[in-house]
Parts: structure tokens; C-alpha cells; sequence
């Protein structure tokens, strides 16, 4: 491959990180909503609740619409690895290939098998084909998430396999699966889709409260939502902490960078605030606690930290990655206080004060920060690498001129910008759309949506 100038290699990577950006937002939706809208199933099939299945019908769409956009903006990525990155599929195509092809044969073909039924199959087929197909819709977005997270885990943290002849061949598929980091990993993207789903359910559904739609179906939602992310946001914060130990024993690098450390040290200090200055390698105004990062990265306050200086040419940006952690983290600490609070005040006075639905409609797209925040930390965190220690970046980007990668780059922000605008305004288009419109369902407490239609088309309901 010819030499690649820098201004190729920057804007071929500000377009992969564009494109994942956009991307990992709305599988994130599709994973948590799929399963709380089995979640509202459940409870209408147990109770026969009405509020339930009016709280699935309009959450369904979302849902749908969702899962549309991430799909097609996941062709766009799965596009990227040829026109934008050969030497990627060149050196580990044999592993990401069948990853990738895995990821389509069983999670894809699952969800596109059963999403008409989960959609449209309400008051067509019996109750229990219903809930089947809302389930399998779930468990495929999942399925999705495990291959996904795998081939991610991997490219960070490498193992079962060996290059000949310049290509990575597998030689153990299970240890590729479940690399070192895969655990923690796979574990911190379900609890993140989990936390997303939950603020924008609960922000949409305070928001059609504000609008004076104070129907049981809002009340429901919006009540699951806060129980689900004051359920958690604690756990999230353990398992960062779990996985964070685990980036340290294996990419101690990008830890120096997430901590803004350049010098090794005992006694490490947690720095709290700091302008990170790449050129001089040190920190301009911080603000910090002694020993605090020696204590909770090994346990104890007199533990010996690596800097970013120990990795001479083989260390993030830290700047980026540093300020990225600290987003991710702030809004983690602000979800614990909203969900805290919101549950406490939902148990006390049964509904939402004004205050707090005004906070939550603010935090309705806090999760889609804390999830861009966290992808920036993993993937800018793992430069100068592609596969760690495996395929440096600049190895294997395109030989593309950098004005054709540039106006590419533009075409996908200007047609992301329109998508993002447009999903926005068609949820709350959406919310106050049902908040008009009458539902029979909601007047009757035992109505059945399933009854009519199945006797209409000769369907069994207790089949």
C-alpha cells in the first residue's frame, strides 16, 4: 500500500468515528426497548391491564422506528471496513468475517422473522404467539449485541489466534469469543442500552405528563422507566469499575490516559479537572486528590500507576479520552440522582411533581451522551491501534485521496443531522399525537385488543 498522508488517515477516522457515533445510538434504543416492551407484555398478559398494552402499542413504534434506523446506518458501517479501512479485513478478515456473518445469520434473521408478528400481530395471532414474537424480537437484539461485542472485545483485547504470511488465523473460536475484556464489556453495553431506554422512556412519557396526558399507560411507563434505571444505575457503576481493573491489566495505556497520568507514580492522584497539554506532556490547572487512583485502580494508596510516558508512540490522544471518561462519568452520577430522586418522590406522592418532569424531559438523550462518551474513551482510548498490539490504525486505512474521504465525511453529517432532527421530532410528534387521540383499550381495565380479532379471524386466544 502506498504511503498514507496524515490528512487521510484523520479524516478517514473522524468519518468511522461520525458513523459510530450515529450508529450506536439507536441499537442501544432497540436492545433496552425490546425488552421493556416484553417487559409491558408480560404484565398485560398476567393482569389483562389495558394501561400495559397501550404503553407497548405506543412504545412499539418507537421501537420500530429505532430499530430501522440502526439498521441501515449498520450497512453504512459494515461498507466502511472496505472503502475506508482494507488493511483491517486484509489482516484480521478471517476473524471479523465470520463475526460479522455470525452476527447477520442468527441475531438479523431472527429479528426480521418475528418483527411483522411483534408489530402488527396484535388482535391477529393468539396472546401467547404475541408475546413468543415480542420475545424473540429481544432475544435477537441481544444475540446481535453479543457477536457485535465480541469482535469489539477482541480488536481490544486479542487472544486465540496467530498471524501467518501477515493474517491473523483463528485457532481457538471460543477464546476469541470470550476474550479477556468480553465480560465486562458485553456486560456495560446491555446495562447502557438498559439505562438509555430507560431515561428516554421516562423523559417522553414525563413530557406527555406535562402535556396534561395523565392516562395510565403514561403513568406505567413512566414509572417502569425510573424503577429500571434506579435498578441500574448502580450496577452500571459497579461493572465500570470491574471493567475499568480489567483495561488496567490489559491496556495500561489507555487507563494513563483516562486518568490523565504522565508520569509513573505511587500515590497516584484521581485528577478531578485538568487541560490536558499533549505537546508539553503535562496538565495545565488541575485540580486533583492524592492517592485517590492508586487506591481504587490496585487497592491501595501507595500502588504504583503508569503514565502515559512509559508508551512512547503506543499511547492514546489523552486529551480526548480524558475529558470523554469524565462526560461519561458526570452524566452516570446525574442518572443515579434523577433516578433516586424521581423513585423516591413516585413512591411518596404516586406521581410526578412538575420539577421533576421537567428534569426528566432534560435527561430524555442523557444515555445517548453517556453512551458516546464511553464509546469515545474505548475506541480513541485503543489508538494508535486498530487490533491492539495486533494492526496499528494508520496501517490499514484507505489510500483514497483525503478531499474524496473529506466529502464523503460531510455527506454522512449532513444526512445524519437530518435523520437525527427528524427520529426527535417524530417521537414527540408521536407523544402528542397519543395524547389527543382517544384509546378504547384505556376506558376498560380488562379490555383484551386480542379478542375481537381473533374471534373475527377464527384464531384461537388460548392457543
Amino acid at each position: 500500500m502506498s504511503a498514507i498522508v496524515p490528512d487521510a488517515l484523520i479524516a478517514s477516522r473522524i468519518q468511522f468515528a461520525a458513523n459510530i457515533t450515529f450508529h450506536i445510538l439507536f441499537p442501544a434504543v432497540s436492545i433496552g426497548l425490546a425488552w421493556m416492551l416484553m417487559y409491558f407484555k408480560f404484565k398485560f398478559d398476567r393482569s389483562t391491564d389495558a394501561a400495559w398494552m397501550d404503553a407497548y402499542r405506543f412504545w412499539v413504534k418507537v421501537f420500530a422506528l429505532s430499530f430501522a434506523i440502526g439498521v441501515v446506518s449498520g450497512v453504512t458501517m459494515s461498507f466502511q471496513f472496505g472503502t475506508n479501512w482494507p488493511g483491517y479485513m486484509q489482516t484480521v478478515g478471517n476473524i471479523a468475517g465470520p463475526l460479522l456473518a455470525y452476527e447477520v445469520l442468527t441475531a438479523f434473521f431472527l429479528e426480521a422473522s418475528f418483527l411483522g408478528i411483534m408489530l402488527f400481530g396484535a388482535g391477529r395471532v393468539s396472546k401467547r404467539v404475541h408475546t413468543l414474537a415480542t420475545f424473540l424480537v429481544a432475544l435477537g437484539t441481544t444475540i446481535s449485541a453479543f457477536w457485535i461485542l465480541a469482535l469489539s472485545s477482541w480488536m481490544q483485547t486479542p487472544v486465540g489466534f496467530e498471524m501467518r504470511g501477515g493474517r491473523a488465523h483463528a485457532i481457538s473460536w471460543p477464546a476469541i469469543l470470550f476474550s479477556p475484556s468480553f465480560p465486562y464489556r458485553f456486560t456495560h453495553m446491555l446495562l447502557a442500552a438498559g439505562l438509555t431506554t430507560a431515561f428516554l422512556v421516562a423523559g417522553v412519557s414525563a413530557w406527555r405528563w406535562r402535556l396534561g396526558d395523565r392516562r395510565d399507560d403514561v403513568r406505567a411507563a413512566l414509572r417502569s422507566a425510573v424503577q429500571l434505571a434506579a435498578l441500574l444505575i448502580p450496577l452500571q457503576i459497579v461493572v465500570g469499575d470491574l471493567h475499568g481493573l480489567n483495561t488496567l491489566d490489559h491496556q495500561p495505556a489507555k487507563v494513563a490516559a483516562i486518568e490523565g497520568l504522565w508520569e509513573t507514580q505511587r500515590h497516584a492522584p484521581a485528577i478531578l479537572f485538568a487541560l490536558p497539554d499533549e505537546a508539553a506532556q503535562t496538565n495545565r490547572y488541575e485540580i486533583s486528590i492524592p492517592g485517590l487512583a492508586s487506591f481504587y485502580l490496585k487497592h491501595s494508596f501507595n500502588a504504583e500507576i503508569h503514565g502515559v510516558k512509559e508508551f512512547p508512540g503506543a499511547h492514546p490522544p489523552v486529551a480526548p479520552v480524558f475529558w470523554a471518561f469524565r462526560i461519561m462519568v458526570g452524566v452516570g452520577l446525574l442518572m443515579l440522582v434523577v433516578a433516586w430522586t424521581a423513585l423516591w418522590q413516585l413512591r411518596r406522592r404516586g406521581e410526578p411533581g412538575s420539577l421533576l418532569c421537567r428534569v426528566l424531559v432534560l435527561m430524555t438523550f442523557s444515555g445517548w451522551l453517556a453512551l458516546a462518551a464511553g464509546w469515545y474513551v474505548t475506541e480513541i482510548g485503543r489508538q494508535p491501534w486498530l487490533v491492539y498490539g495486533v494492526l496499528r490504525t494508520a496501517n490499514a486505512v484507505t489510500d483514497a485521496p483525503a478531499g474524496r474521504v473529506g466529502l464523503t465525511l460531510v455527506m454522512y453529517l449532513l444526512l445524519y443531522a437530518v435523520l437525527l432532527v427528524a427520529f426527535v421530532s417524530a417521537l414527540f410528534h408521536m407523544a402528542r399525537k397519543a395524547g389527543t387521540s382517544p384509546q378504547a383499550t384505556t376506558m376498560n381495565a380488562v379490555a383484551d385488543p386480542f379478542r375481537g380479532d381473533d374471534k373475527q379471524s377464527g384464531v384461537d386466544n388460548h392457543a
